[in-house]
């Protein structure tokens, strides 16, 4: 069993390093392109954002999750903490931010990428980088959301370290 939970720990671990790969590529590729000119760079580097985000970040979040709560169910611990009467409480902190970020996919993300692939394409048929390209990489609603985004997996991060409640 100390085997099980051990590996389970490890692939959750390794989980978390590919989702944060996926993160901070994604972010560099994001401000790269925010900064070029050309609109055929722009589209590559969009295209490159877009895998980040089909092969790593989707699918290293659920991952993350999977993991993490067989991980908790294999060990016994309270994923609900104090609603199932325990004391301690790092866990349900945890998959209240990690669901606070889930819940950004279809509120932020989904719609306002559908505006900007919009934008994007009115931009590529122009040949140009316009200015409502930039104003759209400078959406400050989805820019919110990335910082809330990495704020929520480093507080994440530091909750499963210290387990400090």
């Amino acid at each position: 069993m100390a085997l099980l939970v051990a590996l389970v720990k490890l692939a959750h671990v390794f989980a978390g390093f590919w989702l944060v790969a996926g993160l901070v590529g994604r972010g560099v590729t994001q401000v790269k392109a925010e900064r070029t000119a050309d609109i055929g760079t722009v589209k590559v580097l969009i295209e490159l954002i877009g895998r980040f985000d089909s092969l790593m970040v989707i699918p290293a979040s659920t991952a993350v999750l999977a993991l993490g709560l067989v991980a908790a169910w294999i060990e016994g611990l309270p994923i609900l903490g104090f609603l199932q009467g325990a004391h301690t409480n790092w866990l349900l902190v945890a998959l209240v931010l990690y669901l606070s970020i889930m819940v950004l996919v279809p509120t932020v993300f989904i719609p306002r990428g559908k505006r900007f692939g919009a934008t994007l394409d009115d931009a590529i048929r122009a040949g140009d980088v316009t200015e409502r390209l930039r104003s759209a990489f400078r959406d400050p609603v989805v820019r919110a959301a990335h910082v809330w985004e990495l704020i929520a997996i480093a507080l994440i991060i530091w909750l499963m370290i210290l387990k400090p409640f």
